[in-house]
This record gives structure tokens, sequence and C-alpha cells, in this order.
């Protein structure tokens, strides 16, 4: 299933959402339990939500209502939200994240390029507030492993200076022309 964007309707917002957060549904699962009656529904969502600024999460949740299960995925999604290392737009370096089967690698772009990257990366990455990156999904397809591995590569990036000081060498300021 496509990724959708959740928001709450008239622009009211939900306890402690703030206006500039987004919430992006990422994969709704229907699981069917057969009882005596008939067969008995449930239903799971994975939801990513971040404020487009560096910082993101993502949420599980399970209920008997698909309209329940985005409520609880995005309340979970809020609690495990985290900071992200950006570059202006895009991403400081190249970055390889695994996470169960899934991998995915992430190269920075240049300003315009947009974000190349589908499912449940796409979803990371609007979310974190990345404009210009270029991703491939290199092993499983399954969204919530997908979902952890951009979030774990994410997390691995390190700004410049960081770098720079961990070999030893100084950060040279560029001058104006």
């Amino acid at each position: 299933m496509a990724a959708a964007t959740f928001s709450p309707a008239n622009g009211e917002s939900s306890g402690d959402s703030r206006p500039d957060s987004i919430e992006k549904v990422v994969h709704i699962n229907r699981c069917a339990k057969v009882v005596k009656g008939g067969r008995r529904f449930s239903f799971s969502a994975l939801v990513v939500a971040g404020d487009q600024q560096g910082k993101v999460g993502w949420g599980f949740g399970k209920a008997n209502e698909v309209a329940d299960a985005i409520k609880k995925a995005t309340e979970a999604s809020r609690k495990n939200m985290n900071r992200v290392h950006l570059n202006n737009n895009t991403i400081p370096h190249e970055v390889i994240g695994e996470h169960g089967g899934g991998c995915i690698m992430l190269k920075p772009a240049t300003p315009g390029t947009g974000i190349i990257a589908g499912g449940g990366a796409r979803a990371v990455l609007e979310a974190a507030g990345v404009k210009d990156v270029i991703g491939k999904s290199l092993g499983s397809s399954n969204h919530a492993n997908v979902v952890k591995a951009t979030l774990a590569a994410l997390g691995a990036l390190r700004p410049k200076d960081e770098i720079l000081r961990a070999r030893g060498k100084e950060i040279k300021e560029k001058k104006a022309l």
C-alpha cells in the first residue's frame, strides 16, 4: 500500500501534535481470525512521524478498526522520535542501513533532485525533512524492515565537523568571494 499523509480534519490537532509535524501511513495490514460465526478482522498500521526539521520516528499499532490502529501507531511514532543530522536539504554522506532482512543505501544528491526512493524509505525521508537524496532498497521489501533500516541509516549519519574532529583535522572556514 502506498504511503499516505494522515492529518486531523479541519486543522484540529490531537493532543501534543504540532502544526509543522506530519504523519505518514506506510502500511495497513488486515488480519482475519476464523471463529464459529465467520471471520473476525483486525488491523495493524505502520506510521512514520516527523517534524521535517531533523526529527523522525516510527510506530506500530493494532486494533479492530483501521482508524484506531492508525491513532495508536501515530502516538507510538511520536514517542519514538530521534534526531537526524542533515546537511541543508540532503544527507552529509553516503550510508547503508540494515535491520533484519531490510537493507537500504542512501546517497546525497544535488539540489533539485528530489527524493528518489520508494515506499517506507520515502515516507521516512520526507518526515525527516530530507529534500534531495537517492535511495536504493537492497534487501527485503517488508515495510517494517525497510522503515527501520532507513532510520538506522539516518541514525548513522555524522556531520562533517564531527568526522574531521575524529580524524584530528582542523575545520577550515570558507571565505566569501
